[in-house]
């Protein structure tokens, strides 16, 4: 009993002061206390805003390279089908030229139902990057020495790809879990790196084929790519929690599955079929904006890259302003009328009526910007808010995979649509300009319908949603 007494009431030293565990602390020793934890969370804090300003940053250098370069495949399709072709089996096929960036641009998407569970069981995501940009380089390298269509699909189509896909993923699926109130914000700085890349990418790259061909072009692009990406590989990495569990957890071999119970949702289908109505309309301007220009409307190659650049800037600074558009309305309510107005934009803008309008085209580059730019800047967003951060993983690889098989179908069936032409610009219109003009016209409404349908699904979903959680929002 007495050593029992004794223990209880023996002083123990804290920083020098003597005092009686059941003691109250003095007010010194307390404040001293709370000053010191209050700098610990002030710290914590800085620190963690310092590291979502780097993920931004090097989210954007993601998008600039990998959406940046798909953007502009126009470019590259226009050179292959030209005259002047290092490809001669490509030479006016516009239909298999566009597939093979279809099928490069499909697989960034499509490659997310593959890439997500290696996430989920990689404790470490920077090789996965890296190893991703290195593949992405090595295809544009390779794609420098063809001199057929099937070593194009080898190099740039397939190499390509899967390089993207593992560069792109790790960035935009683990981005989001670091950030909660400003999702929408945050999201679209990420995405506004792609309006950039093509906003830059797009004069320098026909600067580079006018002045170097397109074999230094391809090399030039190759080795910047692979250079930047260093130092963007080396900051993302996974938070705790990712997926629904700890990433350090041996039950993550399971968070990227897609369950029946989601699929079974309305909302699930008409999100995808969204997905696939808008990704397969979505590129189709890209594609085709260049070759439009010059052999409709008889500009120059180099301004028919200047159109690429600019829409492509203005889609940078609408998925910005789209974001914090929609962290104040809305977010599904901005997608939905995103969708709606880049149809409108495609059928009364680039449709050409009687005659071909140069002023009608130009708005058309630019409305199509703002509109595209909202709806790719919410997909992620809505996801999360439609199925709860613990199924992001999941949906958002499932929703991508069917945007990489919408790729697919949107370009090569416009091809096809549009045949074989000649190349205006410089050297004159086509002599059957009325008849490529009607040919342009079927891609444009074949456009402007996969959009509407996109539309329509969106709103779908928007209305799916509300009547699950059974209530109703205007602010969704």
């Amino acid at each position: 009993m007495s050593s029992n007494l004794y223990l209880r009431e023996t002083p123990i030293e804290l920083h020098g002061r003597s005092s009686t565990p059941n003691r109250p602390q003095s007010s010194e020793m307390s404040t001293t206390h709370t000053d010191f934890g209050d700098a610990v969370s002030t710290s914590h804090v800085q620190q963690n805003h310092r590291y979502q300003v780097l993920l931004l940053l090097c989210g954007f250098m993601m998008c600039f390279h990998v959406i940046g370069i798909n953007s502009v495949f126009g470019l590259f399709q226009e050179h292959y089908t030209s005259e002047q072709t290092n490809v001669p089996s490509a030479r006016g096929n516009d239909g298999v030229v566009s597939l093979v960036g279809t099928i490069g641009s499909g697989l960034t998407w499509s490659g997310g139902i593959f890439v997500n569970p290696i996430l989920a069981r990689v404790k470490s995501v920077k090789l996965i990057t890296f190893g991703g940009a290195t593949i992405m380089s090595l295809g544009l390298l390779f794609a420098s020495f063809c001199s057929s269509l099937w070593q194009l699909f080898l190099t740039q189509s397939l190499l390509y790809g899967i390089g993207t896909s593992l560069y792109y993923f790790p960035i935009i699926t683990i981005a989001p879990t670091y950030f909660d109130r400003h999702r929408g914000f945050a999201k679209g700085c990420i995405l506004a790196g792609s309006g950039v890349g093509g906003l830059v990418i797009a004069p320098v790259l026909q600067l580079l084929l006018d002045r170097y061909g397109v074999r230094n072009a391809l090399r030039i692009l190759a080795g910047w790519n692979f250079v930047v990406a260093i130092p963007v590989a080396c900051i993302v990495e996974k938070k705790a929690g990712f997926g629904g569990v700890s990433t350090v957890s041996s039950q993550t071999s399971g968070v990227t599955r897609l369950n029946m119970a989601l699929v079974r949702r309305g909302t699930f289908f008409y999100q995808a079929l969204g997905a696939l109505f808008q990704a397969a309309g979505n590129v189709i301007p890209l594609y085709y904006m260049n070759s439009y220009s010059t052999s409709v409307l008889a500009y120059s190659r180099s301004t028919g890259s200047l159109f690429i650049a600019i829409n492509s800037g203005v889609n940078s600074a609408a998925r910005i302003g789209m974001g914090m558009l929609a962290d104040r309305v809305g977010r599904q309510n901005t997608m939905v009328c995103s969708g709606f107005l880049s149809a409108l934009s495609v059928l009364t803008l680039w449709y050409t009526y009687s005659a071909p309008s140069r002023p009608r085209f130009v708005t058309f580059v630019v409305m199509y910007g703002i509109y595209a730019g909202g709806y790719n800047a919410l997909i992620p967003t809505t996801i999360t808010e439609i199925y709860g951060l613990e199924n992001y993983a999941r949906v958002n690889g499932a929703i991508y995979f069917i945007r990489g098989l919408g790729s697919l179908v949107g370009a090569p069936v416009a091809g096809v649509i549009l045949g074989s032409h000649k190349r205006g610009g410089e050297n004159g219109l086509d002599l059957n300009q009325k008849a490529l003009q009607r040919r342009y016209d079927y891609v444009v409404v074949y456009d402007g319908l996969l959009l509407l349908c996109a539309g329509i699904c969106v709103a779908c979903v928007r209305w799916l949603d509300a009547r699950d959680k059974g209530v109703w929002k205007w602010k969704a």
